[in-house]
This record gives C-alpha cells, structure tokens and sequence, in this order.
C-alpha cells in the first residue's frame, strides 16, 4: 500500500498514510492499555466480532483499489489532488488499514503487555510502546517511500501502476477474507 501511495498520490499522501498507520499503532495500544486484552480474552464472540470487521474493511480496501485500477483508463500516472490523495486521502487510508488489521490488535494486546512490569504506570508504559512502535514503523516505511520516490520514473509507467494497483487490491482482498475467517 505504501509503494503505491507513494506512486500515485506523492509526498504528500505518502505523509498522511504514514501518520495515519502510526494513530492507528497509537489507537491499538491505548485500547490494550485500556483493557481491550481483557475483553478479548472473555469473550470469544467479541474478538470474532473484530476479526470479521476488520476482514470487511480490508476488502472494501481491496475492491476499490480494483475498481479504480480496472476503469481509470491513464497515459500517466495520477496527479495530486485526485482520489485518495493528499495528506487526508492519505491519512484515511493508512488509518483504515491500520485499524482494519485485526493482526496489529492482537500484536498490541498480546505482545506489548509482555514488556511492561507491574511496578510501574502499566497504562502509560503500554502507550509508550505503542508510540516506539510507530515509530519504528513510520521510519521503515519513510526509507522505503523515499527509496520508491527516488526510483520513481522507473515505475510510473500506467501498465506498471496499473499492474501494482491490482496486485495491491487483490492481496488486500485475500487478506481481508484471511482476517474475516480468522486464518
């Protein structure tokens, strides 16, 4: 998603799709501080409840993709301003995926609990982690943009772009039919 946010949207929406992925890291954190865990772990049905959401958001992410990559005839590849560009395009999708992945709540409210102790403030230590955790992944994914940026002109032919937008909808579609039926 990163690679082709970069490719059709540019910096800018580059920018908002990383700050929104890192308040969705935020969002997972403060909710397994919170307790999320614990309601988790009492109930079955409210993880499923989760899962099979979190499975539908991914694929409406992926059929959009489809839809726009198989009707958006182009000689070159989008500018900014079109759909889901700009910093708030780009915030919104990288929140929705975020918070679409069931995986990164079950990461927050089963692995960052491991590494907070019990003699210290559990709430803001368990949010501090989720803000490294941000962090980390805002950083990889701003080296890894800014690498696709540089090679830009290499990429941004409309087959290529077209070809990427669908291998991007249809691993979104398979991911999100994966998380709905908790594979």
């Amino acid at each position: 998603m990163m690679i082709r946010q970069v490719l059709e949207g540019g910096q800018r929406t580059v920018r908002g799709t990383l700050a929104g992925n890192a308040t969705g890291f935020l969002l997972w954190s403060t909710a397994a501080a919170a307790g999320l865990s614990a309601v988790l772990l009492a109930s079955p049905r409210a993880y499923a409840v989760l899962r099979i959401a979190g499975g539908i958001v991914l694929m409406i992410l992926g059929v959009n993709t489809l839809r726009t990559a198989l009707t958006t005839v182009s000689t070159r590849p989008p500018r900014e301003g079109g759909r889901r560009t700009g910093f708030a395009g780009g915030y919104l999708t990288g929140l929705s995926t975020n918070l679409g992945n069931p995986k990164a709540g079950v990461f927050a409210v089963s692995v960052l609990p491991q590494f907070v102790t019990a003699k210290g403030p559990v709430f803001l230590s368990t949010v501090a982690l989720g803000a490294l955790w941000a962090l980390v992944s805002a950083s990889w994914y701003l080296l890894l943009t800014w690498a696709v940026g540089r090679g830009r002109a290499l990429v941004s032919r409309p087959t290529v772009l077209r070809g990427l937008s669908v291998t991007t909808g249809v691993v979104l579609l398979g991911l999100g039919a994966a998380v709905a039926a908790g594979v």
